[in-house]
């Protein structure tokens, strides 16, 4: 079903408007349903083209010999192929970069080393926009690292196309700088009995805004996204999805960990975390099985988390949906049981929370992301005790 026109009433959650063209998209206002949790004025403009001075991209990447990487104009349609934005910023971001880059792994090809991308912010009085799609050919198998560093303001379309029989492990790390803003669509199609496992990381960052969207063109397919995301006072982090089932016979699974620590004393603007997991099951998608998780932590006062699972089934014939979404503090019990066993009580409630965020953390396949970002979790939690 082709999507509806942009302002008009959507038959469901997956039937959003698109176009690769800003001025196709009014200016988003704060009661707008999609942007009714982030303060658009910490944003810098990027929602209505004030933003500061647009700036060339700052882009790395390294990555196996037999990884084609080209740039091609953002009109091209190799681009397009994962699906175009359906919000005013991921379609400015569109609009205003300089060209696109297409990443290519070819069929049959088992990468050796990961593809590693590093986009590196050009300042705070500086705007960088981007478009990048990772395409994986017939029954490859790639890992792609993702790394967003600096500081600066940055809106981005970073998409995916993963082919058939192709197996992918794809990690996001929004490890900015605490004074970066990045607002980034990620559109992600999956072709017949492939696998993709994503996982993002958001620690970093003034305000930053993932809506990563997942469309399965064909059976068989199989998806995880995981999340781990962690807000100190003057933070704001914002995951939000869409899982589209609109064939037979997929499966996805989304499990989202996230903790909060602000100061009420603080003058700067409350920690606050806003997950939104929608999952479609359309009348066609029979054998669908589907579950999406949230948990939170907030670990002091001045934090606030908000956890929005959504599950629309349009079918009955399916293998199992659910949803689960949760938002409190650490168990007291769990506590209790340490300090009993002669552990003090902060190195208790540090054991809680590393084995909280353990259970995203333990799946990531390349060991040094995955010890960096356990480290990650242990720098928040020795800034909580000072």
């Amino acid at each position: 079903m082709d999507p509806v026109g942009n302002a008009t009433t959507h038959n469901n959650k997956g039937d959003l408007f698109q176009s690769f063209n800003v001025e196709d998209f009014p200016v988003p206002g704060g009661r707008d349903e999609v942007w009714r949790f982030i303060s658009l004025r910490r944003i810098r403009g990027l929602h209505d083209g004030t933003f500061p001075t647009q700036v060339s991209e700052q882009l790395r990447i390294d990555a196996p010999s037999n990884v084609t990487i080209e740039q091609l104009a953002a009109d091209d349609e190799r681009l397009r192929v994962a699906g175009g934005p359906v919000d005013r910023v991921a379609a400015q971001a569109w609009s205003a970069a300089e060209h696109g880059t297409l990443i290519s792994v070819p069929a049959d090809a088992v990468l050796d080393a990961p593809i590693e991308i590093t986009i590196t912010g050009a300042g705070v009085d500086a705007t960088t926009f981007s478009t990048i799609l990772v395409e994986t050919g017939r029954h490859s198998q790639a890992t792609v690292i993702v790394r967003y560093e600096g500081s600066g303001t940055h809106a981005d379309n970073l998409n995916w196309h993963i082919g058939e029989g192709s197996h992918v492990n794809a990690i996001v790390d929004t490890e900015w700088a605490l004074d970066a803003v990045h607002i980034g669509q990620q559109s992600i199609k999956v072709q017949r009995d492939a696998v993709l496992r994503h996982t993002v990381a958001a620690f970093g960052g003034e305000v930053v805004r993932l809506t990563p969207r997942v469309t399965f063109e064909a059976p068989g397919a199989d998806v995880e996204l995981t999340g781990v995301y962690f807000a100190d006072a003057g933070q704001y982090i914002e995951n939000r999805m869409l899982v589209d089932h609109s064939v037979p016979n997929c499966r996805s699974n989304v499990l989202y960990k996230g903790a909060l620590q602000g100061d009420k004393d603080s003058v700067l603007p409350e920690a606050r975390t806003c997950w939104v997991g929608d999952v479609l099951i359309r009348a066609e998608a029979k054998g669908t099985d589907t579950y999406e998780t949230n948990r939170n932590l907030v670990l002091t006062d001045g934090a606030r988390a908000d956890a929005i699972p959504n599950l629309e089934i349009e079918t009955g014939q399916i293998a199992g949906a659910g949803h689960a979404a949760t938002v409190g503090r650490f168990d007291e019990e769990q506590i209790f049981y340490l300090r009993s066993r002669g552990i003090p009580e902060t190195e208790a409630t540090r054991l809680i929370i590393r084995g909280f965020f353990n259970e995203v953390l333990n799946q990531i396949p390349v060991e040094s992301v995955r010890d960096e970002l356990i480290a990650r979790v242990a720098g928040e939690l020795e800034l909580n005790n000072n």
